[in-house]
């Protein structure tokens, strides 16, 4: 049983560089200067139908650095249920939550400090605000009166902020 379990996995194994081969030979590598280094370690690395992956290493304005990485295969992703990304989308879909995030990446913690920035609106409007992010998971109350950005949610964060760049 032992040799017959390995035989499969040899010929699943030369499917599988045949497959990468052929791929090879009809799809053109993107530049050699390393342009697709990510996507090109993705390939090496998956099946088809293929996974997305982000990553990041961050220092904030204030001094914090965070280094993530996520990936999820292609399959999952077109199997899990959208709607349950509805809340964490809703809460970042309002200009200024946008703000107060940007603020508080920028260093600006305690509720006085984003009280003073003019674009916030009033005290219950700003309230209302960081509520709706502590509650999506985009903000989190170390203490009393202070906001921060998970560790494991700025590098998510910046890479949803990018891919609605056009």
């Amino acid at each position: 049983m032992e040799n017959e379990e390995l035989a499969e996995r040899v010929e699943r194994l030369e499917e599988r560089v045949a497959r990468l081969e052929g791929a090879e030979a009809q799809v053109e590598r993107p530049k050699a200067d390393g342009t697709f280094w990510a996507l090109n370690g993705l390939k090496d690395r998956v099946d088809d139908p293929g996974a997305v992956l982000f990553t990041g290493s961050v220092t904030l304005p204030s001094g914090e650095h965070y280094e993530w990485q996520q990936g999820h295969t292609v399959e999952d992703l077109l199997a899990d249920d959208w709607s349950q990304a509805a809340e964490t989308l809703s809460a970042l879909a309002h200009p200024v939550r946008l703000l107060l995030l940007r603020e508080i990446l920028h260093g600006a913690r305690t509720t006085a400090e984003l009280a003073a920035h003019e674009g916030l609106g009033t005290t219950g409007q700003l309230y209302h605000h960081l509520r709706q992010l502590v509650a999506a998971g985009w903000l989190r109350t170390p203490a009393r009166g202070r906001y921060s950005v998970p560790g494991e949610r700025v590098v998510p964060l910046l890479a949803v902020l990018a891919a609605t760049r056009r």
